[in-house]
């Protein structure tokens, strides 16, 4: 039984009225989403050579028609942050030390998210923030998924990393760090030696069930959460057309102005861009 079938056997208007509505917005998404894949294709095809007169012949398309097609519709590096609406959780830091214990965000983490959401609508996607509370339990089995800060704050998330073959955070005796497996080269944040600088974190790591995957930027300390937002909205475009949605990670080295951990001063990968599938 097809969906109009089933429209028909339901007798209350505003049911059927509300079906409808899921129905079209539905169809609505799966039309955008297939535009952008045809779009990808074709611009595929133009950088192997082909003309848009060539490309219209093949697709049995007006060339005027191929140029509409091409020049419309939302830029196409958004399949590198997901394909609806992302959900950024942030992971939260208990604060003892007040009247009323409660999580809070550091601003450099919040202002990330801002940063991502401001990127991920400009590619005609929306974005919201989740907070996530201690001790950390994030769910990561979901698809446009963006996960800020570090294990200290979410636990879980040292676990994930070792699906990473290339980069870890571990602890020791003198906090976390980054460390790279492939060069054998540890990064520990000068911000602990009192430098306007830290490290952070990019990378596209597994979900637990297997279903997918999420994008996962962590400093070592809130600025380099920071540090790895800008990486990722500086080079959107370069890294979609490197890697599209396929595994990876790096790491990023922020430099901020003193005094002030918000204030970017530069932002330069430190690793090669490794990808963790052939």
């Amino acid at each position: 039984m097809n969906e109009l079938e089933l429209l028909a056997k339901i007798s209350d208007p505003g049911e059927r009225a509300k079906r409808v509505g899921a129905l079209i917005d539905g169809h609505q998404a799966a039309i955008a989403e297939l535009s952008h894949v045809r779009r990808e294709a074709m611009e595929a095809m133009l950088a192997s050579g082909m003309t848009q007169v060539q490309i219209a012949a093949f697709l049995d398309m007006s060339k005027g028609r191929i140029s509409q097609l091409l020049s419309a519709g939302v830029r196409p590096e958004r399949a590198f942050l997901g394909t609806g609406k992302l959900t950024v959780a942030i992971g939260a830091k208990r604060e003892t030390n007040r009247t009323d214990p409660s999580d809070t965000l550091s601003a450099e983490s919040f202002t990330a998210y801002e940063l991502l959401a401001d990127a991920a609508r400009s590619v005609g996607l929306d974005a919201c923030n989740e907070v996530v509370p201690a001790p950390g339990n994030v769910h990561l089995n979901r698809p446009n998924l963006v996960v800020l800060t570090n294990p200290r704050l979410l636990p879980f998330l040292s676990q994930i990393m070792e699906a990473d073959p290339h980069i870890r955070y571990v602890a020791d005796d003198k906090g976390w760090y980054l460390t790279d497996l492939t060069e054998g080269k540890d990064y520990r944040s000068p911000r602990d030696q009192g430098e306007s600088a830290d490290y952070g974190y990019v990378g596209r790591l597994p979900r637990p069930d297997g279903k997918g995957s999420f994008l996962y930027l962590a400093g070592t300390h809130a600025p380099g959460t920071l540090g790895a937002a800008h990486f990722i909205v500086n080079n959107l475009a370069d890294l979609y057309r490197e890697l599209k949605a396929r595994r990876f990670s790096t790491i990023v080295r922020y430099e901020f102005e003193p005094g002030n951990q918000l204030a970017v001063r530069s932002v330069e990968r430190v690793t090669p861009l490794y990808r963790h599938e052939s």
